[in-house]
């Protein structure tokens, strides 16, 4: 398990080091792809040699029915979060993009306002505005390092028509992990004003030592006729080209609507990707799993002391994901003159933390899912793109 090996990406139609120029003005030749959420290192052996057995097979045509995938997702979901899916409720997309798309699709229609708690994953706005529909912007409270709940101001923002909250847990981009009774909090608040609850738990596999990932049916069972949860492979095993999620519903009527719009739209898994997910959610996968958030946990303590270091800097202690967040309010300067620095000196592609929404004005998210020796260069760079604050 070296997740310290650097394989090269460029070249290869990897979005995260080919598109980095384009998009940032960062140049793969000399600087490093730290923005969006893949990792850089070789995924877990076992899945690997799931798609060998497959290649070596040869034939790749109709297939139907995926028992042992179904039976792999209830055992991961089971033995890793202690949450008892049955089969009937899981459901497949192409991706978690896709899937909060289909949400959106199925359950409200274009204008309805939908309700996102902010700083939050980008795409939760840019796919409610794909669709049609407004953005409801809900800021979480900020108390020191960590990011909370704020109801009361929530509830002033609501109209009584909107039809969808999109949750996030573990929370994006700031790698917290809620409560159970937080999650409780959410989703009564989702009854009160009659919103269909879709619970994001993309990250729930990258929690650091210390912190406990509940799902949000776990946590809320008497929510569960409008809890939607979206679950993937894609960030924990770095398989997201694979474009296979699930969304697992237990409401039979809520179920039945996703099911028929997947029926209507002809949409099944590729045979490969659930191959591969069914390798995955297993014992050796979870191994796998283990050894990565060891590596994580390090390469987050390391980056984080050298940028605390910084004067004005604060990267928020993560409690899971690869993602740090990283507060430059400190430095009085504005993010322009913050984005500058870190593109034309330290030459480093990060996700603008304003593309988070409201929260995020003075952040950067840095992905730290790479080798270590890549994380101490760029906190190199960094120390060296700030150094006039020391």
């Amino acid at each position: 398990m070296n997740f310290n090996e650097e394989i090269n990406r460029i070249g290869t139609h990897c979005f995260k080091w080919d598109k980095m120029e384009q998009l940032f003005g960062v140049s793969p030749t000399d600087g490093l792809a730290m923005w969006t959420a893949d990792s850089d290192y070789p995924t877990a052996p076992c899945v690997i040699e799931a798609l060998r057995k497959a290649a070596d097979h040869g034939v790749f045509g109709y297939s139907w029915e995926y028992p042992e995938y179904l039976a792999a997702v209830q055992w991961w979901m089971k033995t890793r979060h202690g949450w008892e899916v049955e089969t009937n409720s899981i459901l497949t997309s192409q991706g978690l993009g896709n899937a909060i798309a289909l949400c959106i699709d199925v359950w409200s229609d274009p204008g309805d306002p939908i309700v996102i708690f902010s700083p939050v994953y980008h795409e939760f706005a840019i796919k409610i505005k794909k669709t049609g529909r407004r953005v409801v912007e809900c800021p979480l409270a900020r108390q020191g390092d960590t990011y909370v709940l704020d109801l009361e101001d929530a509830q002033s923002r609501l109209t009584g028509a909107e039809k969808i909250l999109i949750w996030c847990s573990p929370q994006n981009p700031s790698g917290r992990v809620w409560t159970p009774e937080e999650l409780r909090r959410v989703a009564e608040f989702a009854e009160r004003n009659n919103l269909i609850l879709i619970s994001d738990e993309v990250h729930h596999d990258l929690v650091f030592p210390g912190n406990v990932f509940v799902p949000m049916d776990v946590a809320a069972p008497a929510q569960r006729n409008r809890t939607v949860t979206l679950t993937a492979a894609s960030k924990t095993f770095n398989i997201a080209g694979q474009r296979t999620g699930n969304i697992i519903i237990p409401d039979p009527d809520l179920n039945a609507a996703m099911r028929q719009r997947l029926r209507t739209l002809d949409y099944g898994p590729a045979s490969l990707s659930v191959a591969m997910i069914a390798a995955a959610y297993s014992p050796q996968g979870a191994e796998w799993v283990d050894a990565q958030i060891a590596h994580l946990d390090a390469n987050r303590n390391l980056f984080d002391a050298g940028i605390n270091a910084i004067p004005g800097v604060r990267s928020l202690p993560l409690q899971a994901t690869y993602l740090a967040w990283v507060d430059f309010s400190g430095t009085g300067m504005s993010f322009a003159e913050i984005e500058a620095r870190i593109r034309d000196q330290a030459k480093i592609a990060v996700s603008p933390g304003p593309s988070f929404g409201a929260g995020g004005e003075s952040f950067v998210r840095v992905n730290l899912a790479t080798s270590r020796a890549r994380v101490a260069e760029a906190v190199a760079r960094l120390q060296a793109a700030f150094s006039d604050l020391q």
